[in-house]
C-alpha cells in the first residue's frame, strides 16, 4: 500500500497542531489537490489516491480533522469541531484548512490549488470554497448529499432534544442510527458493519480494523450540528452566489449508496447550483458503487474513479 511521503505538523492559528501528509508529485507541478477526508477516518487513507496524482504531476496535501486521526486541538476529543453548544464550532475547522492551502502554496507557487472533499470532507471543502472563494481552481465535493431542508431541520430538533438530555460533548447515538445505521442496514449481503462503505472487502476490513477509523460511533451530538450547519450553507442559493459562477465544480456518488440517496441526492446538488448561477457543474453517478467511490471495486473500479477526476481537472482552465 503506498504511503505519503511526507509527515508533519502543522501549526493552525486555530491553535491546533494538524497532522500534514504531503505527497510530493513525480514531475513538475500541475497543480495542488488538497484533500479533505470524512468523518470518523483520516487523511492517511488517501494515499493510493494521492500516489496516482502525483505520478500525473500533482502535489497533494492532506490533514487529519480536528476531532480526527493524529491531529490535537486544546480541549478537543475524538469526534467533535469545538466543545459546547455553539453551531458555529464548524469555523476553526476552516480555518485549519486555510492553514494548510496556505501552507501548500508556499511549498508550489503559483500553481493552481483543486479543494476535494469526500462526504463530511466534501461539506468542509465546499464550506472553504464559500468562505475563501478566489483561493480554488476547482471544487470536487464528492459522495455527499447536502441535506438541507425538512430533513436537516429535523435532525437539528433532534439534536436540540439531545443536547438537552446529555449536553453537546457526548456521542449521538439517534443520528447514529438514522444514519450510518440505517444505511448500513441497507447492505444485505454485508458480512461486516462497514461493508456500507464500499464492494472492497480489504477496504472495509482495514478501516474496521484501524484505531484511527472511529466512525461515528464517537460523533458527539456538537459535531452532528456542525456538520448539518455546514451543508445547509452550501445549500442556500444565496450563499452559492458568493462563488466564481465559472468555477468548476465536480460532484459524485454511488448509486449504492444511501448516504446520497442513491445518486438522486447528487443531481438535487447539481441542479440547485446550477439553479444559482454556477455555470461550470459536472456531476457524475457510479451505478454500481457504494460510499467510498475512491475504495470501489464495483464496475468501473476506482482506479476508473481517479482517471475520471484527471479527465475533469485537465479541463480546468488554469491547468489546461
Amino acid at each position: 500500500m503506498p504511503v505519503f511521503d511526507e509527515k508533519s505538523s502543522l501549526e493552525s492559528p486555530t491553535g491546533a497542531t494538524l497532522n500534514l501528509l504531503h505527497m510530493k508529485p513525480v514531475q513538475d507541478c500541475r497543480a495542488i489537490v488538497q484533500i479533505n477526508h470524512g468523518m470518523g477516518e483520516h487523511a492517511g487513507r488517501y494515499a493510493h489516491f494521492a500516489a496516482f496524482l502525483a505520478k500525473r504531476g500533482f502535489a497533494v496535501f492532506a490533514h487529519d480533522h480536528r476531532g480526527h486521526g493524529e491531529t490535537v486541538a486544546p480541549g478537543i476529543s475524538v469526534g467533535m469541531f469545538g466543545k459546547g453548544p455553539s453551531a458555529e464550532n464548524w469555523k476553526p475547522v476552516i480555518a485549519d484548512v486555510l492553514a494548510v492551502n496556505e501552507h501548500a502554496r508556499q511549498r508550489y507557487a503559483d500553481v493552481p490549488v483543486i479543494t476535494f472533499g469526500h462526504s463530511m470532507g466534501a461539506a468542509i471543502a465546499f464550506n472553504f470554497a464559500l468562505s475563501y472563494p478566489g483561493r480554488q481552481a476547482g471544487l470536487a465535493a464528492w459522495n455527499h448529499g447536502f441535506a438541507a431542508g425538512l430533513p436537516a431541520r429535523a435532525a437539528l430538533a433532534i439534536l436540540s432534544a439531545e443536547r438537552m438530555l446529555k449536553g453537546s460533548d457526548t456521542p449521538s447515538r439517534i443520528l447514529q442510527k438514522l444514519t450510518i445505521d440505517a444505511w448500513a442496514a441497507k447492505i444485505k449481503d454485508r458480512k461486516i458493519y462497514e461493508d456500507w462503505l464500499s464492494h472492497n472487502a480489504e477496504s472495509n476490513a482495514a478501516y474496521a480494523a484501524d484505531p484511527l477509523c472511529t466512525g461515528s460511533e464517537q460523533v458527539t451530538i456538537s459535531m452532528w450540528r456542525d456538520v448539518i450547519a455546514m451543508n445547509l450553507r452550501a445549500a442556500d442559493p444565496k450563499m452559492i452566489q458568493v462563488l466564481p459562477k465559472k468555477l468548476p465544480v465536480y460532484l459524485t456518488g454511488g448509486g449504492q449508496d444511501a448516504g446520497v440517496e442513491n445518486g438522486k441526492a447528487i443531481e438535487v446538488t447539481a441542479k440547485r447550483m446550477q439553479s444559482a448561477g454556477m455555470e461550470n457543474i459536472s456531476w457524475r453517478i457510479y451505478e454500481n458503487m457504494r460510499h467510498e467511490t475512491l475504495n470501489e471495486t464495483a464496475e468501473p473500479g476506482a482506479r476508473q474513479v481517479m482517471i475520471d477526476f484527471v479527465s475533469w481537472a485537465d479541463g480546468i482552465p488554469e491547468l489546461a
